[in-house]
């Protein structure tokens, strides 16, 4: 058995970077039908499908939806707590004050997170991600029994809240009907590029209620997967660990795609919300375990890797390519090819993975981390560089090469 994924004391953790990568591939997969629509996230809010696809075409499409919806926002968010936890580990070991100069950085992916909201995405996941981080890096300090205690508070609390979502949905009149687009052209086929900006920022409020929505979600995922590295899941001897992982994620995969299939608002907000998250537990203990078992030189293991080094980057490059081909100000394909949607979404997922794992292992070859992590890292050093005769960051203080 392989024992390479263990924790080192410095150094990345190999199987980490493999799920970070396969989690920010996921998101593209769940990221890219939003491109895809003519009316973006709004006509993902009020219909994921369009009226004029056949039968078939919306069946395979919420098939493939179901793949990666929100799966892997849970499994980046898993990742975010692991990396928090080990950066809060390193200073520990290190006698460092904590959180201290980790606030500066959760700081700098808020702003990392308002670039990508305005200019790129607005289904961005960077500015509830670093205010998550900053919460969750106080909730550290508390002891090991009291974390997992409060993942059952803040998982107990978001559950009710989507119970009563889904009351509101199933009991109200109307209250699961789609929501009629505005009857003018569509900004994402017709705005310039600093024109959807300007829309982004003018609908703030509704685009921005998705990380309101989920921050007690994310609160839990955060101290679960700081909680899973205590536990040694990415140890050779966290086996059973993983095993009940994969069982939990494999019994709730059928009801997660049932609730998808059912298109109903409702259902996808089961689905999405509540479901999705138990199986992004059974992909971490899966992947894990091959990586432990088959190590991670394997081509596809190192493409993930690679991917996963440069996430933030990756993450970014992605959803600024998604823009250039379904958006007005790019190709506008989400337009021109509507009638083609699927197969066209599909193409366009294989084509943005591809480029982007190109991308990565090409810059890789040459710097040890990726652009948006160089400049980030930079200001983080800027904003905490010590006083005169003050102690200087050591080397370890780099081992997790993302924001996370």
């Amino acid at each position: 058995m392989n024992n390479t994924n263990v924790l080192p004391d410095r150094g990345r953790l190999a199987a980490l970077d493999v799920v970070r990568g396969i989690a920010i591939v996921g998101t593209l997969a769940t990221n890219v039908w939003v491109f895809s629509h003519p009316w973006g996230l709004l006509g993902m809010l009020s219909a994921p499908v369009l009226s004029s696809e056949s039968s078939a075409a919306a069946t395979t499409q919420l098939a493939l939806m179901a793949l990666a919806q929100g799966k892997f926002l849970a499994l980046l968010s898993l990742t975010f707590g692991v990396g928090l936890a080990i950066q809060h580990r390193s200073a520990v070991r290190q006698q460092r004050r904590w959180p201290g100069r980790y606030l500066w950085r959760a700081a700098l992916l808020f702003v990392d997170g308002v670039v990508n909201y305005v200019l790129i995405a607005e289904f961005d996941v960077l500015m509830g991600y670093a205010v998550t981080a900053a919460v969750v890096s106080f909730l550290l300090l508390t002891r090991p029994r009291a974390q997992r205690a409060l993942i059952v508070v803040f998982g107990g609390i978001h559950l009710a809240v989507m119970s009563l979502l889904v009351l509101v949905l199933t009991v109200l009149p109307g209250a699961d009907a789609d929501l009629p687009l505005p009857s003018e052209p569509s900004p994402y086929a017709d705005a310039s590029f600093l024109g959807l900006a300007a829309f982004r920022l003018d609908n703030a409020a509704v685009f921005r209620a998705e990380p309101v929505l989920i921050g007690f979600l994310s609160l839990a995922m955060f101290l679960a997967g700081a909680a899973l590295l205590r536990a040694g899941v990415f140890a050779a001897e966290g086996a059973r660990l993983r095993r009940r992982l994969m069982i939990v994620g494999l019994c709730a995969a059928p009801v997660d795609l049932v609730l998808a299939l059912s298109a109903t608002s409702a259902g996808l907000l089961l689905e999405r919300y509540v479901v999705a998250p138990v199986v992004a537990l059974g992909i971490l203990g899966l992947v894990v375990e091959l990586c432990v078992r088959r190590g991670t030189g394997g081509w596809f293991a190192r493409r993930a890797t690679e991917i996963g080094r440069v996430a933030l980057s990756a993450y970014l490059l992605q959803n600024l390519l998604g823009g250039a081909l379904f958006y007005g100000w790019g190709f506008g394909l989400a337009s021109t090819l509507a009638p083609w949607r699927v197969p066209v979404t599909v193409a366009a997922f294989l084509v943005i993975t591809a480029v982007v794992a190109a991308a990565a292992h090409l810059w890789l070859r040459r710097f040890s981390a990726g652009p948006v992590e160089w400049l980030w890292r930079a200001a983080a050093d800027l904003g905490t560089r010590p006083r005169r005769g003050g102690a200087s960051a050591t080397p370890s203080d780099r081992t997790d090469r993302v924001p996370s």
